[in-house]
Order: C-alpha cells, then structure tokens, then sequence
C-alpha cells in the first residue's frame, strides 16, 4: 500500500472518515488530533522561507521552541499543524538514533 496520497484523495479521506463518524455515532472518536505537514528536507532559509509562506497563508503565527520552526491552526478539537525540522536537530536525532542497539540498560526486574 503507498503511503503517498494524492491532494484529492486526503481531502476525500477526511471526508468520509467525517460522513462515518457523523452517521455513527457508536463509534468513539478521540478528544483532538493533529494533522501533520513536513517542509520537504532541504537548506534551513528554504525551510524556513516556506513555513513563512505558509503561516502567511494560514494566518498563524511561527513557533521555534525545540527546533522546530511549526505554524499551526486549530479547528476546534482538530489541528493543522505544518512543521519544518532545521538542520541542528536531524544532526541531533541522527546522533542520538546512531546509538540505537548499542546499550541496553539493565531491567529493574533482573536479579530478583
């Protein structure tokens, strides 16, 4: 199964999971959720220029904290969330994942 949709087809897909939960109301739905959008990697001003752009767009204001430079917009319970991840924090989480395997801690229940 692709992961890569199609522009109409998300649209379609938010749709009909609305017309579902709508028509069935036996069906739990979550309290909030977040719909995610990534900046295509490439050079931190081009990130950042584009998340700009769309901030503009979305009439939101920039969020930096952590990192990450992130516009969002609420509706309601449901959050459009577009994020670009600069440079200095995929070095950081590439460093950190290099480690992946290589330690493990020892179990608090070993040796009981």
């Amino acid at each position: 199964m692709s992961t890569t949709h199609s522009r109409p087809a998300f649209i379609a897909g938010l749709r009909a999971l609305a017309d579902l939960l709508e028509d069935r109301p036996d069906i739990p739905t979550p309290r909030s959720t977040t719909v995610h959008h990534f900046v295509p990697k490439s050079e931190d001003a081009e990130m950042r220029a584009e998340l700009d752009r769309l901030a503009a767009l979305l009439g939101s204001h920039i969020d930096s904290e952590g990192g990450h430079y992130a516009t969002s917009l609420f509706f309601g319970p449901i959050e459009y969330c577009a994020v670009a991840i600069l440079a200095e924090p995929r070095a950081r989480h590439a460093a950190h994942e290099s480690y992946r395997g290589c330690v493990t801690p020892d179990s608090p229940y070993e040796n009981r």
